[in-house]
């Protein structure tokens, strides 16, 4: 039997990258992949090439950082399938490094709302159904920049701590209602996070003195796979964790 069969599963972020990994992985192992990205055509093409491979996938545009859209897309889900088994909150943006001091109100306010606040409006959402059900996943994807202060810039820095806070919160507060929260925190990945970005000289100039002790970039679908081992019941004991993927970067 695979290991998400009759799951339903909803992943943010899911047109490219990470997130379209874990999207056709688990539903290569069952799952019905429920595909959340701003982007309609993106997500259009990970749907086709989920049902191409003879596994099921739905699509949903969504801008996750607007609460009203976020309570629209989970409610239309639920009325069409009944649940939402696994919640895995990947959407994220990048920061152009910007340190604090030259970071403007407007651009830390969309950062946080992408990577922070949309999660937390995910969560608040498909809690009360998971509760009411007595079983539910939630998996936030982190980032190295999560767990220390020199990967990114201040508003991503901050963003990803939050979403590792929000992690460990909503597992301590939910273990006894038959819900699970962990957290991955990815190192270098080759997507196109950074795509469009018009980096600080400064904060860029601080960042790059690490990389030099990045062993390599991953491929998204390493990342899915240790999503998937959380999300399974092959992860049944693992609660409130933040799992490191970096190839061993944050180990120098």
């Amino acid at each position: 039997m695979r290991k998400l069969e009759k799951k339903i599963a909803l992943i943010t972020g899911a047109s490219s990258g990470i997130g379209k990994a874990m999207a056709i992985a688990f539903a290569r192992e069952g799952a019905l992949s429920i595909v959340v990205d701003i982007h309609e055509q993106g997500v259009k093409d990970v749907v086709d090439a989920i049902v191409s491979e003879g596994n099921n996938a739905w699509a949903e545009v969504c801008d996750v950082g607007q609460a009203l859209e976020v309570r629209q897309t989970v409610a239309r889900v639920i009325a069409e399938f009944g649940a939402i088994d696994i919640l895995v909150n990947n959407a994220g943006i990048m920061d152009d490094f910007m340190p604090a001091a030259d970071v403007e109100v407007q651009q830390w306010h969309h950062v946080m709302n992408v990577n922070l606040h949309g999660a937390y409006y995910f969560c608040h959402e498909i809690l009360p159904a998971m509760v009411e059900r007595g079983k539910g996943n939630i998996l936030n994807i982190s980032s190295v920049g999560g767990i220390q202060g020199s990967r990114a810039g201040a508003a991503y820095t901050a963003a990803k701590h939050g979403l590792i806070g929000l992690t460990k919160n909503i597992a301590f507060m939910y273990v006894g209602k038959g819900i699970r929260c962990n957290a991955i925190a990815p190192g270098g990945v080759n997507t196109n996070i950074g795509a469009g970005m018009h980096p600080n000289a400064f904060g860029y100039e601080r960042m790059m003195t690490g990389m030099a002790t990045m062993p390599r970039m991953a491929a998204p679908e390493e990342i899915a796979a240790a999503a998937l081992f959380l999300v399974s019941d092959d992860g049944s004991f693992v609660n409130g964790e933040v799992l490191v993927a970096d190839g061993g970067w944050t180990a120098y």
